[in-house]
């Protein structure tokens, strides 16, 4: 019998398909996530068409990513208090007019490079205000979290793959402006999706404290769960060592060692990887899920490895499907824990610190990755990048706090998904 046969009892909730709120979730974070991965080509494309160069692009990446970082917690308490869906049409429709900005300034005229970067800067604030709701708004359109989360990836994966080529295609045979105005229209639909949930029960919090009261409020409730702050700071160190350096050095050394296309072909595979990890993750629920979501991870260290010791081109991706793989059970487990261990009413607060936590860190091993080649090679980076990945994951697991975090459900139960009903307040 699958899960989707058993009956609606708490061990065996419904798919989350039978819910129309989550459909409607799902088809609007799905356009979300395929403009993300339309949005980098597109950018790139623009910047270098319009003479700015490598450091251009650069520049306009670090004016995405900077207000994103700074304003995540914003986003947090913005959600708490007016309901994450409310936040996140917000920044559907804030991002929507970001790109088509950027359209008409490709369009009919020649862009300077501040215009650029203030679209951008303006497009990572939304972003900002778009995060934290997710972790919020997941538990009230589905019960069975896992599930919802484990489709969630296979649709990041999807859009990864496809949101690229897309943006490609656009460029190629229409032209840059066209591309962001299909980002801009798939904005608009991810709006119209999330727009409906209006109506969901929800949980908001209605205090009149100011702003820094209710960051408060979500620091305490991070740093009083100890399995939660551990695993952030954990995940700290990992972006710095791993995450940091494993995308620009990788990328080089797969380029050099299988050409452009096999590198193109070796991410192919990792996408590959990360959709059956999704699906992995809406089968298997361990009694330990962070626990046995870090053991899965232990698979993202090949990523590194494989170019770091030279591998041949199928060991390469192979290595690469075992990560993504890896990584997305690890994302299935933890999103899934965070939903069901914190209460609605902070939750995409704590979240908030969740994704700052993750995130910050990552643009600083990057830049410093390319120092660390030319001092010390770029094979040996990666190299000490992986087995920094294995001690970090296997000292996770040995904390117990985290070690003893099990499935228990939310103090709190949230509304029946499938039911639209008038919003608290």
């Amino acid at each position: 019998m699958t899960t989707d046969d058993a009956p609606d009892t708490p061990e065996a909730p419904p798919s989350p398909w039978r819910s129309a709120p989550f459909r409607l979730f799902f088809t609007a974070r799905s356009a979300s996530l395929l403009a993300d991965g339309m949005l980098m080509v597109s950018l790139t494309t623009a910047v270098l068409a319009t003479g700015f160069g490598p450091s251009g692009v650069g520049y306009a990446l670090a004016a995405w990513m900077a207000p994103i970082v700074l304003l995540v917690l914003i986003g947090g308490v913005l959600a708490d208090r007016f309901s994450p869906q409310t936040t996140m049409v917000a920044a559907d429709l804030l991002r929507m007019v970001a790109m088509l900005l950027m359209a008409a300034l490709l369009a009919f005229g020649d862009p300077e490079l501040w215009q650029i970067m203030t679209l951008m800067a303006f497009s990572g604030a939304a972003t900002a205000l778009f995060q934290p709701g997710l972790a919020g708004l997941v538990p009230q359109v589905a019960q069975d979290i896992q599930r919802a989360n484990a489709l969630l990836r296979v649709s990041e994966a999807m859009s990864a793959l496809l949101g690229p080529g897309l943006a490609g295609l656009l460029v190629a045979y229409w032209d840059v402006a066209g591309s962001y105005t299909v980002i801009a229209a798939a904005y608009a639909l991810s709006a119209l999706g999330l727009l409906p949930l209006r109506r969901l029960a929800t949980r908001r919090d209605e205090e009149t404290a100011p702003i820094w009261h209710r960051l408060a409020v979500g620091w305490r409730e991070f740093r009083s769960r100890d399995w939660l702050w551990s695993v952030i700071l954990i995940w700290s160190v990992f972006g710095l060592f791993v995450f940091g350096p494993a995308l620009p050095l990788g990328a080089a050394l797969i380029t050099e060692q299988h050409g452009a296309n096999g590198f193109g072909w070796i991410a192919s595979a990792d996408g590959a990887g990360t959709i059956v990890g999704g699906l992995l993750g809406m089968r298997v629920r361990p009694r330990r899920p962070v626990v046995a979501g870090a053991l899965a991870m232990l698979l993202f260290a090949l990523n590194p490895l494989a170019p770091a010791l030279g591998w041949s081109f199928g060991a390469t991706a192979a290595a690469h499907v075992l990560g993504g793989c890896g990584f997305a059970f690890w994302g299935v487990m933890w999103a899934t824990s965070v939903q069901t261990h914190i209460p609605l009413a902070v939750l995409s607060r704590v979240s908030a610190y969740d994704v700052a936590g993750s995130i910050m860190v990552i643009p600083l091993g990057r830049a410093l990755s390319g120092p660390a080649a030319e001092a010390f090679g770029a094979a040996h980076v990666l190299e000490f990048s992986s087995a920094v990945a294995v001690v970090l994951l296997t000292a996770m697991v040995a904390v117990p706090a985290i070690r003893r975090l099990g499935r228990e459900p939310r103090s709190a139960t949230p509304p029946r998904p499938g039911r639209l009903a008038p919003a608290d307040g």
